[in-house]
């Protein structure tokens, strides 16, 4: 499927934060191993034990805003997960070539808008660690709607924020229920990130077009020879 990008045809760049414009490495680690191993050690169990419990409350909770809010996993397991998060933040880690794609972007003259379901606490332990707060020309977070990107609602919320036009503008998101929800607000220009975790295989990216590296797209809005 093409990725080529009509940059002309474009002024807003909504870019997720997770598995987009970072590496997912950090999060998977975080909730696949790091979390379980405080689990098991709090409750006895073994690691592989502490895993399937909580990958089944992940999985009760996966879609809504609950999944990604620290605050409700932290009462549900009494546990203090941002401290946990910030305890192994030296993972965190940009995807190649964001940085340069954010300058390009800027060059260009569009619109740099994050657009991230993560929890407030996260969101600023990963802008602390990286370079991205400097790249863009807003922040917004689902949390401060109460409604995940998953949900049509939330896009409708968003334009109301920052005022995009959904015709002329690009989302760039490494979930599949995400892109079809923009998609069905009517957001024109969609592309799957299909290497979130750089340390796992390629995801498969359904119907939309893939995008496996920044390189792949930014040739296209980069302004002239370099000198």
């Amino acid at each position: 499927m093409d990725t080529t990008v009509d940059w002309q045809s474009i002024d807003t760049v909504l870019l997720d934060m997770d598995g987009t414009l970072l590496d997912l490495h950090y999060d998977s680690h975080f909730w696949r191993e790091h979390l379980p191993r405080h689990y098991a050690a709090q409750h006895g169990l073994s690691l592989g034990d502490a895993r399937a419990q909580l990958l089944g409350r992940y999985d009760a909770v996966a879609g809504t805003i609950d999944w990604y809010c620290l605050d409700y996993w932290s009462q549900a397991l009494d546990l203090d997960i941002l401290a946990l998060k910030r305890s192994v933040a030296h993972l965190i880690a940009l995807q190649p070539r964001a940085i340069e794609f954010l300058v390009a972007l800027h060059h260009q003259g569009k619109r740099r808008v994050l657009v991230t379901n993560a929890h407030q606490g996260s969101l600023e332990l990963k802008l602390q660690h990286t370079a991205l707060g400097q790249h863009l020309d807003a922040i917004i977070s689902s949390h401060q709607f109460r409604i995940p990107k998953e949900q049509p609602r939330f896009w409708q919320q968003l334009q109301q924020t920052t005022h995009f036009n959904p015709q002329r503008t690009l989302l760039i998101d490494d979930s599949l229920p995400v892109l079809r929800s923009a998609r069905h607000y009517g957001i024109a220009h969609l592309l799957a990130a299909s290497t979130p975790d750089r340390r796992q295989a390629r995801q498969h990216t359904a119907e939309f077009a893939p995008l496996h590296d920044f390189a792949d797209i930014l040739p296209g809005i980069t302004p002239g020879p370099r000198t």
